[in-house]
């Protein structure tokens, strides 16, 4: 087990841990959401290394990393689908797998027949995203890990390092977030069935067949995302201001109302009851009350 002290946001650290040969990484509860770009992307590679190791198969009886009582599986339903980790029953945290943790980003697609045939005639073999391990042709499942064969999606990993589009400029940046067959979702130009991982005109990256591959592309947004993490620009805090200001003004507004009805009372002072509201007395009661209001006050006066 490695335990990774990872960049968090707003100056926090996350310990994540990860093991490499069961392709396995740790979370505490939401310290996934916790990572920030440059955490996010020295993850990426750690896991993308950890894939030259061979591949330790899953036992059946995995425990929770901190309690060590069996973890449970557990479905979930995420923006980008379904997603699955194994939980600990205490709450303490769960395991993925490196395929079901880039999936549950959505910075995976499906592997089709034609980016088999592409990988085939490139590489001269397929690899599993999550393991690393070598797939047949017509494997619907990686035999070493269970995972389904997958591409990452590049767009949408860079956006994922940098949702605030501190590095918009960047040259990685004009990836598609998705493709059809025939088409670039960068540029809209046509495709040929047997184009390569980028597009003929625009050159943007599509998808990539393997983890190793898609952190290079976006290895060198590291610099910009560090110093970005250290000191935002003003165009990117103008518009963390922005966002706010829908959620300032309503918060302006109900104390405003607050302040009114405060003002309200204390102008009014204590007005007295109107006459239906008042009560009306027995008249033996309202001949005893003033013999008890005085020896009310004889007693005191004692």
């Amino acid at each position: 087990m490695q335990v990774l002290p990872l960049a968090g946001h707003y100056g926090q650290q996350v310990e994540i841990d990860v093991c490499g040969p069961c392709h396995l990484v740790w979370f505490d509860p939401v310290e996934s959401a916790r990572l920030s770009g440059p955490g996010l992307l020295e993850l990426i590679g750690v896991m993308a290394r950890a894939q030259a190791l061979a591949h330790r198969s899953l036992r059946q009886d995995v425990g929770c990393a901190r309690c060590g009582r069996p973890a449970h599986a557990v479905h979930n339903r995420t923006r980008w689908g379904k997603s699955v980790q194994l939980e600990c029953p205490q709450h303490h945290g769960a395991w993925q797998t490196f395929g079901q943790f880039l999936g549950e980003r959505g910075l995976l697609r499906p592997m089709g027949s034609t980016d088999r045939a592409r990988a085939l005639a490139r590489d001269g073999a397929l690899h599993c995203v999550s393991c690393g391990g070598e797939l047949g042709q017509a494997d619907v499942q990686c035999p070493w890990c269970d995972a389904a064969p997958a591409l990452v999606d590049v767009a949408r990993l860079a956006r994922a390092l940098d949702p605030e589009g501190a590095t918009a400029a960047h040259a990685v940046h004009a990836t598609a977030a998705a493709r059809t067959v025939l088409r670039c979702a960068a540029c809209g130009a046509a495709q040929d069935a047997d184009a390569d991982w980028q597009c003929d005109q625009c050159g943007a990256t599509l998808t990539a067949p393997g983890l190793a591959e898609a952190h290079r592309q976006v290895q060198a947004l590291g610099p910009a995302l560090q110093a970005h993490a250290r000191r935002p620009s003003p165009e990117i805090v103008r518009q963390r201001l922005d966002a706010q200001d829908a959620g300032l003004q309503r918060q302006r507004q109900h104390a405003a109302q607050m302040q009114a009805e405060a003002d309200a009372r204390m102008q009014g002072g204590w007005a007295p009851a109107a006459e239906s509201d008042s009560v009306d007395l027995p008249p033996w009661l309202r001949k005893a009350l003033p013999w008890a209001a005085v020896a009310v006050a004889a007693w005191l006066w004692w």
